[in-house]
Formats: structure tokens, sequence, C-alpha cells
């Protein structure tokens, strides 16, 4: 969907007074009423089905923890599909609310910023659980699937099921990355999308147990490969735009190594400097139209180009310096585009500067273990976020190529570096 941003000076928006916090409101019967309503088209359109595992231990009225993978906007139409007529509230990012910040409330949505420490987003799903009586949903990877396996997730969540102290339950859907995923520009496939809903945890399994033993059970349920499961459930794609900007997670081309260069388009992906093409079938595997194919799953070619930026911030060599268009937000009723400036990365995390030399922001690598960036953001661009609670910058990289999944790359790593160089400090 689009959204309106409003221009103005980065000096004014800094500013803006910020907002009284709001604690979450349970939403009513209806308003869960209208969210399953209005999630129908695209529930009948994908012929949703549910299968419920140990479900039958939950009682009707008692709140629990869910926890679901993230592949489309359709998974915020499944949730209300399964859990009705349970009462919910779910965790969303701050650029949601702008322009209907409301109807979120209304609904139970409880605001957030992504990859950010937040300690109002703890209190806020107590207070769901324990004062409200109503379950707390929540996308653990904080954002859509980039290659349709999971994204990175924070290794405190056994820390936070323990603290919720409620059951723990995951709903894993199948077929929502392959009816829309994200690299394909809101290009909608027809297929059929299924969940599993499963009961994992009591209460009382939740406090006997480790947070760190948790923390693997969460991992292990979240280890699922969509273009694996395409390929052996013969889930058959024939939409001939499903190439269509796959360039955005496979950048670097395998046969003469130039990045950013990459063309996703139909069925094919070819690289515009050395004119290598590869074949995209129905079953989303991949063939060189000549030559040796190197990869054959998206997957390893995905893995082939975070092996290559971890070797460069190995080396020292990873360094990006790009101009960008900025956007900001410092509440959750609007965007706004303040100007432009410059994002760089590398060992020492981010710095962005800009807005006729008003702005200058440094954010380091053990604030997030990722980085906010996402694809055709509210149908603008390609975007990389970074910032605190105080405000947020959408950065919209401006250079022909693709960054945005390098970047994603390269933030993993060097915050994995510099864990392990405190790690090594503290002994």
């Amino acid at each position: 969907m689009k959204i309106k941003v409003t221009e103005k000076s980065y000096e004014e928006v800094v500013a803006i007074p910020r907002e009284k916090h709001k604690r979450p409101i349970k939403p009513n019967i209806f308003f869960r009423t209208l969210l399953k309503l209005v999630s129908l088209p695209d529930i009948i359109a994908t012929h949703f089905k549910c299968r419920r595992i140990g479900m039958e231990k939950l009682k009707k009225n008692e709140p629990a923890l869910f926890l679901m993978n993230h592949s489309c906007f359709l998974d915020l139409e499944i949730v209300p599909t399964v859990l009705y007529p349970r009462p919910f509230n779910i965790v969303a990012t701050t650029d949601a609310f702008i322009g209907k910040n409301w109807l979120m409330r209304q609904i139970g949505c409880i605001s957030t910023n992504k990859f950010v420490m937040d300690t109002n987003l703890v209190r806020d799903m107590m207070h769901a659980l324990r004062k409200l009586k109503s379950s707390v949903v929540m996308f653990p990877e904080a954002g859509y699937s980039f290659d349709g396996r999971c994204m990175p997730l924070p290794d405190t969540l056994g820390k936070m099921v323990k603290m919720m102290g409620v059951p723990l339950v995951t709903i894993t859907t199948y077929g929502a990355y392959a009816y829309d995923p994200l690299y394909n520009n809101l290009q909608k496939r027809k297929v059929k999308v299924t969940a599993d809903v499963k009961y994992l945890l009591s209460a009382e399994e939740v406090a006997a147990m480790a947070a760190e033993e948790i923390q693997d059970l969460i991992l292990k349920e979240f280890s699922f490969d969509n273009f694996s499961w395409q390929e052996s459930n013969k889930v058959k794609i024939s939409e001939p735009f499903r190439a269509d900007c796959l360039n955005r997670i496979l950048y670097k081309c395998p046969s003469c190594k130039a990045e950013g260069n990459m063309v996703g388009k139909g069925e094919h992906i070819t690289c515009s400097k050395c004119g290598k093409s590869y074949y995209l079938d129905e079953y989303g595997r991949l063939s060189a139209v000549e030559g040796d194919t190197e990869f054959e799953r998206i997957t390893d070619w995905y893995d082939w180009q975070r092996e290559c930026v971890k070797e460069e911030v190995a080396r020292g060599e990873y360094a990006l310096d790009v101009p960008v268009d900025i956007l900001m937000t410092v509440t959750d009723h609007k965007f706004y585009r303040v100007g432009k400036g410059r994002l760089r990365h590398g060992e020492g995390g981010f710095i962005l500067t800009g807005c006729d030399g008003n702005l200058h922001y440094e954010q380091k690598p053990l604030c997030s273990h990722t980085v906010n960036s996402d694809f055709y953001f509210y149908q603008i661009g390609d975007m990389v976020s970074i910032g605190n609670n105080e405000h947020l910058f959408y950065c919209f990289p401006e250079v022909n190529g693709d960054v945005v999944t390098k970047i994603r790359f390269a933030a993993e790593e060097i915050y994995k570096l510099a864990c392990a160089k405190k790690c090594e400090s503290t002994k």
C-alpha cells in the first residue's frame, strides 16, 4: 500500500513534541469480527486451511503468547482467521500506525520500533497478558523473510518467553511466501496456503525450563525453508513474472562475481555485465541458459553471497558509502521527508549524515543483531532503516544496483564480530 509523506526540514521534525506512551487496549468483539471479515477475500483466494496441534490444551479464556513466522501481508489476515474469537493484541511496527493510529489501537496493535531496544514493548505485552487477559501475537523475525527461510532471531527470545509466564504457541505458515514473496513487487501468485497452530509449552513448562532451552526449541520450530517446501510438495508457480526483481536477493553474479548488475525479469535472472542468464522453473529451481549452473537453489546462491560479505568484513574490506533520500518518523502519525544525505556502513557501524549538514547520526554494531531493511517499502523503494526510540531514519539508496540485502548481511556479520570481540575482552 502507499502512504502519505510530508515534506519538512530536519530541524522542524526534531522539534516535534513526543507523545506520551499509551498502553494497549483489549479489542472488543466488534473489531475482532471486523478483522476476520476483511481478511476473508484473501483467505478464500488462497484456499486457506489450518491444522491445530495440541490446541485442546489451551483453555478458552487463557492468554497465550503466539509466535508466528513472517512471509507476507497475508500473515496478518491469517491471525484473526485462526484465533477468532479469542481476543489478542498483536505487536506491530510504528510505521504501520501512520495515518491509522486510532484504528490500529482499536484492533489491539502494540506499537514498537523494529530492532530497537524497547522496554515499553515488554511492559505492553505483560499488560495485555496479565491485565487485559488478552493473548499476544508476535513475529519474532520482525520483518518479512527475504529468501523464504527464517530471518535471524534475537538471542533473548527464551528470556522473554519466561518473563511472560504464559503458554507458548507457534503459528507456522506454508505457501504464504510462495504466494507473495517480498522481492516480487507485491505480485501475488495462485498458491494454496496452510498453517500449523501448535501448542508448544504450558505455563508450567515455561517456568520449569531454562531460557536457553526455550530459545533452542523456538529456533527448531523456526527452521523452515519455503523453497524446499515448494519443491518437495510439487507446488507449481507458473506465473510469468515469478523472477521479477529476484535481483533484490540475488545481487551478485556467481559467474563474473560482479555486484549490482543482476536483473530479474519474467522467468529469468540475468547479469547485465557478463550476460549470463538463469531460468527459474515452476518449482523454484535455477538452471543456467548456457554453461554451468553454479547454484540450482536460490537459498544456496543467497548463502554464498553472505559468505562473500562475511569474508569482506573479516578482511576489513567491507565499506558502504551511498547517497540516500531520508524519511523520518518521531511519532506514529506521519512520515517526513527531510532531505538528502549519505549512509556509510563499516566495522564501526552506521553513520548517516545530510540535511544540509544538520544531521549526523551514528549507530554502533551492538545496537542490534540485524538491521531493518525492506523492498518496495510502501511502494516508495528499497530501504534500510536505523535509529532509536527518539527517531527513526528510513534511508532509500539512490544508486544503481541492489545494496539492501548486502547491507543486512554486513550488519549481521559485523554484529557477530563485535560480539566475539566483546567476549574476548571480558575474558
